[in-house]
């Protein structure tokens, strides 16, 4: 029994704090405003963590975003306006998922675009390397004449003569 104790402290030591990072006198009365607060906080950067969103981290900072989002949504904001609004205040950083625009154009099209072009570049690889009439040198190969091969017999029947 002692093992299973030992078990459970070490599984609340090490779970997330960001189930304790809404406090209870954060919390909306109208479930509906909650949950929409809950949802706005999960899209909004925690400008110290900056890896979390506001509805995960507990730094004061985060406490106060989740506060006022909370007044803004009770005051009759909707939930674009409460983002509009913190990103005017805080700039894009804020959003957890930036906006697409044409200064974000970079970070979305980005890693898709490195992506198909090392597909790309792996199936040019893979098609040279398939063609057989390419020679080493990436030339094609040319087929000797008659003439040409007839002195190349003879040549190469001289030069075995020369090293006996």
């Amino acid at each position: 029994m002692r093992w299973l104790r030992h078990a459970l402290m070490i599984v609340a030591l090490l779970s997330p704090a960001c189930a304790w990072a809404v406090q209870p006198d954060e919390v909306l009365s109208d479930p509906a405003l909650e949950t929409r607060a809950r949802v706005l906080s999960k899209e909004l950067r925690c400008l110290v963590c900056q890896n979390q969103s506001i509805d995960d981290s507990a730094a004061p900072l985060a406490r106060d975003l989740r506060v006022l989002v909370r007044e803004r949504l009770t005051g009759g904001d909707s939930d674009q306006q409460v983002l509009d609004y913190l990103v005017a205040r805080y700039g894009e950083f804020v959003l957890l998922k930036p906006r697409f625009a044409w200064h974000t154009a970079l970070l979305w099209l980005g890693p898709p675009g490195v992506l198909i072009g090392g597909g790309l570049v792996l199936l040019l690889t893979a098609w040279r390397r398939r063609r057989p009439e390419a020679s080493p040198a990436g030339r094609e190969v040319e087929v000797l004449t008659p003439a040409e091969e007839a002195r190349l017999a003879g040549l190469m029947q001289s030069g075995q003569a020369g090293d006996r």
